[in-house]
């Protein structure tokens, strides 16, 4: 797994990309001389841990025979400082679903993607207590 970081501004600001090509901008906020003009690396780890998440769910589910019709995640973290940086103390991740699916079965596969499956979520929970909650709109 490679990423390329390229500088964009005379700032912070600036865009990874993957080996396919790609491109996730990344920026700070405007008291580190940031534009506000892409993700936060902290933010990053958030989105990283809905996306792999999501992923694992979907995957389950349909092995399930469960088809979402849609999947929609909000994360939210809280952070703590530690000496001179700060950590997620905890997460929360929310899976709104919408479709015909069984209840049991998707508590079932997001039980399986934290706590199994997803390694971002398997990184953060050193440092970080996860928790999570769903909801499905028929």
């Amino acid at each position: 797994m490679k990423i390329s970081l390229q500088r964009l501004n005379d700032a912070v600001h600036m865009e990874a990309v993957n080996e396919s090509g790609a491109t996730l901008q990344i920026d700070g906020t405007e008291e580190i001389g940031g534009i506000n003009a892409g993700f936060r690396p902290m933010q990053m780890l958030l989105a990283a841990a809905g996306g792999c998440s999501a992923i694992d769910v979907v995957g389950i589910l349909k092995k399930q025979r469960q088809n979402p019709d849609d999947l929609k995640i909000e994360i939210t973290g809280d952070r703590i400082s530690v000496d001179t940086y700060s950590e997620f103390k905890s997460i929360h991740i929310h899976f709104i679903l919408t479709g015909n699916l069984d209840e049991n079965k998707v508590a079932r596969a997001i039980d399986l993607s934290l706590n199994k499956y997803c390694s971002v979520s398997k990184m953060l929970e050193k440092t970080a207590t996860i928790t999570s909650s769903f909801e499905i709109i028929s």
